[in-house]
């Protein structure tokens, strides 16, 4: 076996020309001591900048409809039965949707990902979402949008891609094997096939998980290597929450090293794929965001569904401040006007619960209070 110093970088030149990584050495990186993490990073971070140079795709996201949910997810906020403090708010219509997208898109997203919570959809709602969706491209043609609406009925993938819609979000959450431990009223299956409608529609598959649910190592592989076997083209790495009123109210088993290291066996294991640093990154990596921006890709900025980010600006200085440079929608090689904003707390407007960044001491999860859904502007 090579020296620490050199195990992980022959892992990456091996992978860098061509080859896999295999299940053994995915679990060793999530294995790997706090003296090799900076070569783990590193290594994972050639993948990282050779399909993705010194670029960060910055995504905005819209929480079109909060809380109401009959599904029993037991991390979810907007769960059946939940008592989370969370916004609840029926359908925004379109010009609402439109003004919480603009909010995101100014700040420099190039993709607006348009949330609703609930089972799935009806017809009639798949049609507002797609208004908004032309709506929002009317304005903004450059925009990417994703839609996030739960379980899709056959057409509706169909439906949303004719609107505009570039992608569909549907997080497979966690691993088959540890499914039935935080779910009981659908199933692994149920998300596989709808991550495979919209592949199969057209769209732009985007499909991610949740560390921190009492998954073991080999879970997270497990489930890493299922995302990559079904050719998603983006993951979203979110980090529990663990809302008061949900039942993992209190869970708290992740640490900023781990949650480099779960960054870093997904980049080796998927190493051409859009990663997402999602929600739970202001708590779980702490002061180590920047760091896991050199492994990462892609972040959500500034507010999630029913919590609070860190202030938008404060996201994107960590952009500039780590040498990174926001992706433009169209594509063009210099980084956004936006990358290098000071960071300030826009749109924490009058009620809003303060937020300071990076948030990793504080126990109790930051409601959102502002944005979509409310009178008060957004943070982005």
């Amino acid at each position: 076996m090579a020296t620490t110093t050199t195990r992980w970088h022959e892992l990456a030149d091996r992978i860098l020309d061509g080859g896999a990584i295999d299940a053994r050495e995915a679990v060793a990186v999530l294995d790997s001591s706090d003296a090799e993490l900076m070569e783990v990073v590193a290594a994972a971070s050639r993948l990282r900048f050779r399909h993705f140079d010194n670029k960060v795709k910055v995504n905005y996201l819209v929480n079109l409809k909060s809380g109401l949910c009959p599904e029993d997810c037991f991390y979810c906020s907007q769960r059946l039965n939940s008592t989370a403090g969370i916004l609840r708010y029926t359908w925004l219509n379109t010009d609402e949707a439109v003004t919480a997208a603009k909010a995101g898109i100014a700040a420099g997203a190039s993709r607006v990902c348009l949330v609703a919570s609930g089972t799935g959809p009806s017809n009639r709602e798949v049609g507002k979402v797609s208004d908004i969706i032309e709506a929002i491209k009317s304005d903004t043609p450059g925009v990417e949008v994703c839609a996030c609406l739960g379980a899709l009925k056959d057409g509706q993938a169909e439906k949303l891609c004719s609107s505009g819609a570039d992608a569909y979000n549907h997080n497979l959450n966690t691993a088959e094997s540890h499914y039935e431990e935080i779910c009981t009223t659908h199933t692994y299956a149920d998300r596989e096939h709808t991550v495979s409608q919209a592949h199969g529609a057209g769209l732009s598959a985007c499909s991610g998980f949740i560390a921190g649910m009492g998954e073991t190592r080999e879970q997270l592989v497990e489930l890493a290597f299922d995302l990559r076997s079904k050719g998603v083209d983006s993951i979203p790495v979110n980090f529990l929450l663990p809302f008061d009123g949900t039942p993992l109210e209190g869970v708290d088993t992740l640490n900023p090293r781990d949650c480099l290291r779960i960054l870093a066996m997904v980049r080796f294991v998927a190493p051409d794929t859009e990663i997402r640093m999602a929600a739970g990154r202001e708590r779980h990596l702490g002061y180590l965001q920047g760091m896991g921006l050199y492994v990462a890709n892609s972040l959500f900025l500034g507010d999630y569904l029913t919590s609070e980010g860190q202030p938008g600006g404060e996201d994107l200085q960590m952009i500039a401040d780590a040498g990174l440079e926001v992706l433009r929608m169209d594509g063009a090689d210099q980084a956004a006007d936006h990358s290098a904003t000071p960071a300030a707390a826009p749109g924490a407007g009058p009620g809003a619960a303060p937020v300071t960044a990076p948030a990793a001491q504080e126990k109790k999860v930051a409601i959102r209070t502002r944005g979509a859904g409310t009178s008060e502007p957004a943070n982005a």
